[in-house]
């Protein structure tokens, strides 16, 4: 096979990506896209928590310490604390939070934007602690409204 492009293969390119033909052809530049992504922009924050010379896990060191605080607590449900554990895991969900926010660089605990990291990290790790405060039996926080909506919604 012939490595050269079919006759008019550049004309059909231009027509299907809204370019024209000819030459002087509005002055649109002929800039190849490439086939396939090289890389992708560090998200803002994603670089090292330590200096290049610090070894590997010091450099990590606010990921490392909430997965650390989740697996505690992932470790104290299964030892039959499970309110303890999951009051842990939405903790340290709260404190990645809370280093994404103060904490110029923090590595691969920088997953999107400052922002949304803040947002999702602070949500999820709320919400988990509320619904360990409020897990049955012996509720440690009990919210009235909750239910007398529970009675309204499972009445006729």
């Amino acid at each position: 096979m012939s490595a050269e492009p079919k006759a008019g293969a550049g004309r059909a390119r231009g027509r299907r990506f809204g370019r024209s033909g000819g030459k002087g052809g509005g002055g649109a530049s002929r800039r190849r896209l490439p086939r396939f992504t090289r890389g992708t922009a560090r998200p803002e924050g994603g670089g090292r928590a330590a200096s290049g010379a610090a070894p590997a896990p010091a450099r990590q060191w606010p990921v490392l310490a909430v997965l650390g605080t989740v697996a505690l607590g992932l470790l104290v449900t299964a030892l039959d604390a499970f309110r303890v554990g999951t009051l842990l895991i939405g903790l340290a969900l709260l404190g990645g939070a809370v280093l994404r926010w103060l904490l110029p660089s923090v590595g691969m605990l920088a997953v999107r934007s400052r922002f949304t990291d803040i947002a999702t990290y602070g949500v999820l790790g709320t919400v988990i602690v509320l619904l360990a405060l409020m897990a049955q039996p012996h509720p440690w926080l009990e919210i009235p409204f909750l239910k007398d909506t529970l009675h309204f919604t499972l009445e006729n």
